[in-house]
């Protein structure tokens, strides 16, 4: 009933925490291959599920924020099947919220999963990793994110030279968002046509 999502930032904990929720609630599910056309995974993938709730815990961070969670918690899901809580930045959590949260934790209703995803999990009392299932995300390859942003660029019919595809998988250091960002970037400073001087100009002229 309990998942940790640990690692770098950039590397998918939220999104595969959203892959998650699709997979149980599927139409079809729950399954390892969510089908993404029917109504739970449509409203899951944007967003307004309201069974899938997203918890930022760097601004819910307090025991009053984890009280509330603990009272919406016994409540059934409104329209799937489980009602499914991701907690970002769960390592932000004060103390007397985890304490809090603990007792959810322990005795969670059937139809509640919870998704904590973190970037610190040594942060993290004993007590919460020890009834977590965790898996830990590791950087992503320069060469699938080389692979990833000529797809983006493909689909947005722009054009971009190799070195450039190049320089930004190296400035992302592993994290797909940063590399995402900075091709965005690049193409509100250059346009449609990329060029690997474009690409330094935005990282300042260092030569990675």
């Amino acid at each position: 009933h309990a998942y940790l999502f640990c690692g770098p930032r950039g590397t998918g904990k939220t999104s595969t925490a959203r892959v998650l929720a699709k997979a149980l609630n599927c139409v079809n599910g729950p399954t390892a291959t969510p089908c993404d056309e029917c109504p739970y995974c449509v409203s899951i993938r944007q967003g307004n599920a309201i069974d899938v709730i997203e918890i930022d815990a760097a601004s819910n961070r307090n025991i009053d924020d984890m009280r509330q969670l603990r009272e919406q918690v016994n409540y059934p899901p409104v329209e799937l099947r489980y009602k499914f809580y991701i907690v970002d930045e769960v390592h932000q959590l004060t103390r007397d919220a985890f304490n809090a949260f603990l007792k959810t934790l322990e005795e969670p209703p059937g139809h509640v999963i919870f998704v904590l995803c973190t970037t610190d999990p040594h942060q993290l009392p004993a007590t919460i990793l020890s009834r977590c299932q965790r898996f830990d995300f590791h950087r992503i390859t320069q060469e699938d994110i080389t692979e990833r942003l000529h797809w983006v660029v493909a689909q947005e019919e722009w054009t971009i030279e190799d070195e450039a595809v190049h320089l930004l998988a190296r400035a992302a250091n592993g994290g797909l968002r940063d590399a995402l960002s900075l091709l965005d970037q690049a193409a509100s400073y250059a346009g449609t046509d990329i060029t690997a001087q474009h690409i330094r100009d935005i990282l300042g002229g260092i030569d990675l």
